[in-house]
């Protein structure tokens, strides 16, 4: 289970939260997630439910259905149904390759004529050593051009590791630094735009299904 929480450009209205729950099982891994950006005049919600599983050692799949919308009090709301997909390839032991796809049909609001965009990823990352990840990322979005996301994380020890990246898009970069005890995970991150400044953010981890220290994840980029 996790919990995220960014105060984006150190604004109140901007500020994103949210939160997800994976389960697994025999039948595969279920999960939950919910997330809320805004505040009381402005603010958008999306709720997911995914199902992933693994389909031998070389590749893992997943897909999520979510429910996604907008409120303006007194003046207007919509929401939508879409769905996403992933796929991960483990192309060695130490490289994985990654394939996402974001409402790739669909998505067009219930009270109006807007759609949701879709968006498409694909990226690499690698396990240099038990201390030293790196990856790299492109995204292209709907009626944007291609963005490319790098980013590189150093376990000093078990219990600490550090991260750093940019996105070259708006040229926001982030770092940020973790402790990991037993079950717990506790990430603090923070990102820097050139005009509109810092984003804060704070992420917890808890992992109910294991008694060792929880090891720092891969994935750098958000």
């Amino acid at each position: 289970m996790g919990v995220y929480g960014e105060r984006r450009f150190l604004l109140t209205e901007t500020s994103m939260y949210s939160a997800a729950l994976a389960i697994p099982s025999s039948l595969g891994n279920f999960g939950v997630s919910v997330k809320y950006l805004g505040f009381k005049n402005f603010n958008e919600n999306q709720f997911g439910l995914a199902y992933g599983r693994s389909l031998g050692k070389k590749v893992d799949i997943g897909i999520q259905f979510n429910y996604y919308g907008y409120r303006v009090p007194s003046y207007n709301s919509a929401n939508t149904v879409n769905f996403e997909i992933g796929a991960l390839i483990h192309l060695t032991d130490k490289l994985n390759a990654g394939v996402h796809v974001y409402n790739p049909i669909g998505g067009k609001f219930s009270k109006t004529d807007e759609k949701l965009s879709s968006a498409y990823k694909f990226g690499l990352g690698y396990d240099a050593s038990d201390k030293f990840f790196v990856s790299t990322e492109l995204v292209k979005e709907e009626d944007y051009p291609v963005n490319l996301n790098a980013g590189l994380q150093y376990r000093f020890a078990r219990q600490f590791f550090a991260r750093a990246g940019i996105a070259t898009a708006s040229s926001v970069s982030y770092a940020g630094v973790g402790l990991a005890w037993n079950n717990f995970r506790l990430d603090i991150s923070g990102s820097y735009h050139p005009q509109l400044g810092i984003s804060p953010g704070l992420l917890l981890i808890m992992n109910f299904g294991k008694s060792e220290a929880a090891a720092p994840s891969p994935a750098l980029n958000q």
